[in-house]
């Protein structure tokens, strides 16, 4: 699903909002979860999943092309643990 896809979704049910309301209601949810992986907490929506931040450390690295070790710098990666109801519903569902 895209945002656009959600903003439409939202708008089919809730017609008594407009679309600058929808949008901008779209854009603070998705801007305060990114603020706050920014700041390297975490996040939790309940029946959904939780994002948060791993810390990666610095390694030496291989260039797959070459073979040739190169340093691969310490950084921080997202990571999400789908919740219990989202995991039973992808697994229940039909391939």
């Amino acid at each position: 699903m895209t945002r656009a896809q959600l903003m439409t979704l939202l708008a089919a049910q809730y017609p008594e909002l407009q679309a600058y309301e929808i949008e901008g209601i779209v854009t603070a949810f998705f801007d305060a979860i990114v603020e706050r992986l920014a700041d390297g907490g975490r996040v939790e929506i309940r029946r959904f999943g939780s994002f948060s931040t791993r810390e990666r450390v610095a390694r030496t690295g291989r260039n797959p092309l070459t073979g040739e070790q190169v340093q691969v710098n310490a950084k921080r990666s997202l990571h999400f643990t789908p919740g219990k109801n989202l995991r039973k519903l992808v697994a229940d569902s039909k391939v």
